[in-house]
């Protein structure tokens, strides 16, 4: 394994994220730049709502007419359910990964026995769920960039651990999932 290339690659999706997590909260704390561009269209549909303030940047709850708090609306439920299981996956992944590197081990327990790349699977939750709660046209065009971004890193730390482990490897991505679990079997290579 080249650990500069694979340094440079991962420092490459550090900054995307970063990118992602900067103009989301841009327009989260700033004026929000959706909202400007769709001011037209939202004062015409929903004039009764002062677009401005900052409960309105919650979108998903202004549209679909949550007149209480928008902080404890489905929508924000549902962010926080996605971003703190995304950061509790992220987490355990990384506990695992951790010690799998430092015994020179492939890791297969913990989020390992149910899916190869829990860690790519927590950033897309936390990405899915600052969505759900703040919507914005540019983590919309972020989003699926970051996704095939994730998916590519995936495939091309498979053919390196392919290429380094071989039929220990071919074993565990034969029984274990890329990205989305199977909860009907058992879990173990």
């Amino acid at each position: 394994m080249h650990y500069l290339s694979y340094f440079l690659l991962i420092l490459t999706f550090v900054k995307t994220f970063s990118a992602f997590l900067i103009a989301l909260f841009t327009e989260m704390y700033g004026f929000p730049l959706t909202i400007y561009f769709l001011a037209g269209w939202l004062q015409s549909n929903y004039p009764n709502i002062d677009w401005l303030a900052h409960d309105s940047g919650h979108l998903l709850e202004m549209l679909f007419g949550w007149e209480d708090n928008s902080h404890f609306g489905p929508f924000h439920i549902l962010s926080f359910l996605l971003i703190d299981g995304g950061f509790a996956l992220l987490s355990a992944a990384w506990r695992v990964l951790y010690k799998a590197q430092r015994s020179e081990t492939l890791a297969v327990s913990g989020p390992y026995a149910r899916i190869r790349h829990p860690q790519y699977v927590g950033f897309i939750l936390i990405m899915a769920g600052f969505l759900v709660q703040w919507p914005t046209i540019l983590t919309l065009a972020m989003f699926p960039v970051l996704t095939v971004m994730y998916w590519r890193l995936a495939l091309h730390e498979e053919r390196e651990v392919e290429a380094e482990l071989g039929d220990v490897y071919r074993k565990y991505a034969a029984s274990v999932p890329r990205f989305v679990p199977k909860f009907n079997r058992k879990v173990g290579v």
